[in-house]
């Protein structure tokens, strides 16, 4: 089997799944379009901050979420196989992956959104807490930046 990195992964889940941009979604939630917006972020990024009314299903739970008879499973997801979902995450990456493994567990119309909160928060679209209070765009922009150490970039020093 070959090794695959992370970004070829990425990019493999681009090939099939669709993205979105944020002025999309924007419009789309304007709108008032029917959809699903699931952030598959982690449970502490979630909680700081998120699309209002978005569904909260980690990525590490997302396969048993989708499916009945697990502790994990959620019937709205579940039985959503054929509505629109737009799967978020913080940059992009994480929710093409997500949006491939439903495209395998059989949902048909599940979407990216690319550059993720990340692009949707430089669109200037509001984010709010868990008391559903707006998030001040550079306190969220904050949140968003990398910080990455030496050694997660690869230097040994």
């Amino acid at each position: 089997m070959t090794r695959l990195t992370f970004k070829q992964m990425v990019e493999q889940c681009r090939e099939s799944v669709n993205e979105i941009m944020p002025w999309d979604l924007a419009e789309q939630i304007a709108e008032h379009q029917e959809m699903i917006i699931l952030d598959v972020r982690e449970k502490d990024e979630f909680t700081a901050m998120h699309i209002a009314y978005s569904l909260h299903i980690p990525r590490g739970i997302l396969e048993t979420s989708c499916e009945f008879g697990f502790e994990e499973t959620h019937p709205v997801l579940a039985n959503s196989r054929n509505k629109y979902i737009v799967v978020v995450c913080r940059s992009g990456n994480r929710s093409l992956l997500a949006a491939k493994t439903m495209q395998l567990l059989g949902y048909e119309n599940v979407v990216s959104l690319q550059t993720g909160l990340r692009g949707w928060n430089d669109y200037e679209q509001p984010l709010v807490d868990m008391q559903s209070q707006q998030i001040d765009i550079d306190d969220a922009d904050d949140f968003f930046t990398a910080r990455l150490t030496p050694l997660q970039m690869g230097n040994s020093e």
